[in-house]
């Protein structure tokens, strides 16, 4: 028999053999583990309840529904203390803001041809077993009601060997999707899809790189300002998360007359804020910036709003080019901004509203703008991934 001490940053239970890193335990727990790596729960902790997806124990898109809504809520913020931690920052934090159950706006799911039609799903924890999720309770009820369509589609893309990826966006237009596939767009597809786009209510199809209909442009909006993002351009996963960090980038730029918009997408924070500052938004997918700036020019009672294509990356912004700027939004991908951040710290550039999506990062380069000069001030961690490893964060920096 073990007993699980911890849970590792991906929810895995760390056991008292020092050795097994077991998934869906908690801490506390007394567990039995068979031969074939089958857990048992021996002796279950008060944090655990029912799963409410009668998917979990297969589908892989999901880890932590087995844990209570507090638990989770505290092992994230824990995972985003011990990140700070570990750069010996300390931190002071806000409540968790989670996205409520069915709230998933966009997925990328798989799908494959049967001998009786097609499934779609995601794929099984570390396996590449699908696993159809009809019931599933992540996803909204808008993405639900596309699974006939991505049938459709999965029909006519996949072979009977491989499998294709849909990203698939709830839009008020109609589901937006995206087929990833090995098979050719031929003549006779190219007049088939469209016909499907409409039976069933598509907003617009993409076939790998190349456009097949738009119905209804698939518009986004963003502070009140419509977006029609190109296909398969990120978004914030919840309207709840999204409405979530805006308010907290809000709160930190407010009284700021000029703000640059780092690693600004298709304008999450740009047109909003937009609506009481001008705003120059610098990000390196020229599609998104282009949807971006058409969404400006189309809005109503915005500032100015600029717009600059630049791999943040390779080329950051100087110090001095923030001369012009009263405060910065940053948010970067996964991997940070190291060279940004840096750059940044040099500046003199008074407030900045950090977002980030991953602890780590986050606590590296939270380190290098209080090694500058800069002070944190509160955490805000928003979980609107829920019941899965991931967070996000926010919080203000201000020079001292």
């Amino acid at each position: 028999m073990l007993t699980i001490e911890s849970l590792t940053h991906l929810g895995l239970g760390r056991a008292s053999d020092g050795q097994s890193l077991l998934p869906r335990v908690l801490p506390g727990e007394e567990v039995d583990v068979a031969q074939d790596g089958t857990v048992r729960i021996v002796t279950p902790s008060p944090d655990r309840v029912a799963a409410p997806c009668r998917h979990f124990k297969s589908c892989g898109g999901c880890a932590m529904q087995h844990a209570s809504d507090g638990f989770v809520a505290g092992w994230k913020q824990g995972i985003v203390e011990k990140a700070l931690a570990a750069r010996g920052v300390a931190a002071a934090f806000r409540p968790i803001a989670t996205s409520p159950a069915q709230s998933r706006r966009r997925a990328k799911l798989s799908g494959r041809r049967t001998k009786k039609g097609a499934m779609i799903g995601f794929h099984a924890k570390g396996s590449d077993a699908l696993v159809e999720v009809p019931d599933c309770k992540l996803l909204s009820p808008a993405l639900m009601a596309s699974f006939p369509a991505l049938e459709a589609l999965t029909l006519l893309a996949a072979s009977r060997k491989g499998e294709i990826d849909l990203t698939v966006t709830e839009t008020d237009q109609g589901p937006d999707i995206l087929v990833e596939t090995e098979k050719e767009l031929t003549p006779q597809l190219r007049v088939e899809l469209p016909a499907l786009a409409n039976r069933f209510g598509l907003s617009r199809l993409h076939w790998n790189d190349e456009p097949v209909v738009t119905i209804n442009p698939p518009a986004q909006v963003f502070g009140g300002t419509a977006v029609v993002p190109p296909p398969g351009a990120f978004l914030q996963a919840t309207r709840h998360g999204e409405a979530s960090l805006l308010a907290a980038v809000e709160e930190i730029t407010q009284g700021a007359a000029r703000i640059v918009d780092l690693f600004s997408g298709c304008g999450t924070f740009t047109l909003p804020i937009a609506k009481r500052a001008e705003v120059h938004a610098v990000e390196g997918d020229k599609a998104m910036l282009a949807a971006l700036d058409r969404g400006w020019r189309e809005g109503f009672q915005l500032r100015r709003v600029t717009t600059e294509a630049r791999d943040l990356f390779r080329r950051p912004l100087e110090a001095d080019e923030f001369r012009h700027f009263d405060a910065v939004v940053i948010d970067p991908p996964r991997a940070g901004a190291d060279a940004q951040v840096a750059t940044l710290s040099a500046s003199g550039i008074k407030t900045i509203a950090m977002v980030s999506c991953n602890p780590v990062t986050f606590a590296r380069d939270a380190q290098t703008l209080i090694n500058a000069g800069y002070a944190m001030g509160w955490v805000q961690v928003v979980d609107q991934f829920r019941w899965s490893p991931h967070t996000e964060v926010v919080a203000p920096f201000t020079r001292k």
